[in-house]
């Protein structure tokens, strides 16, 4: 199995008492890159849809990261076969609490709930440890229950490009967390600049009133 982005949602919530008050690095994300967008895409669906699904997300909606439908079947769709489906996982309920206990989470909205700051550093400080049954700790949620689901990309590339994966991937679950935000604060914008000349000619026309009234 390709992997899981880890053990932040496996556990029930009494096990999160675990964590350690590691600081935080910030997570330097930009939802406006859509290269690093895809990017995440990517590396979610390969090293974590094993595993984990966003039912809340469909595979279409991809398009607003600048992907075409032909590149989205062909590059991100292994478990479905209309782009219009959600980006659920062929695994059962069943399967998942009798592989790990508890079933893989859904990690459609993780980023709203954890932080992008606390996936960022989290995916970062996992490190070797042999008294690991999987050999593998991290700093953020000591021992674990999932193995580290990029060690192979962590172990292959330097330090940098390692980051910068975890950037992406980081940067796309705040994205499917909420989609829409981008084009919602540009229609703030419009919004705010529409009432700020509402304002200005409703101002001028209080004036021309009561220059009369004077």
């Amino acid at each position: 199995m390709k992997g899981l982005i880890a053990a932040l949602l496996f556990a029930p919530a009494a096990l999160f008492a675990a964590e350690t008050g590691h600081p935080l690095d910030a997570a330097p994300i930009d939802p406006r890159d859509l290269v690093s967008l895809q990017s995440g895409a990517r590396t979610f669906v390969n090293y974590c849809m094993g595993c984990h699904g966003m039912q809340y997300m469909r595979y279409n909606r991809l398009t607003d990261l600048g992907l075409t439908e032909a590149q989205i079947r062909d590059n991100l769709m292994f478990s479905a076969e209309k782009v219009g489906e959600t980006m659920k996982v062929a695994m059962t309920v069943k399967d998942g609490k009798a592989w790990f206990g508890v079933p893989p989470p859904d990690l459609s909205v993780v980023a709203r709930s954890r932080g992008a700051d606390w996936l960022y550093t989290y995916l970062r400080t996992f490190h070797r440890d042999a008294r690991s049954a999987h050999g593998w700790n991290n700093k953020v949620f000591p021992n674990a229950a999932m193995p580290h689901a990029l060690w192979q990309v962590q172990e292959q590339s330097s330090v940098v490009q390692y980051d910068t994966a975890v950037r992406d991937l980081v940067n796309f679950l705040v994205y499917v967390g909420e989609p829409s935000a981008q084009s919602r604060k540009s229609i703030g914008v419009v919004v705010l600049f529409v009432l700020l000349l509402l304002f200005i000619l409703a101002y001028a026309m209080k004036q021309a009133f009561w220059k009369d009234v004077r």
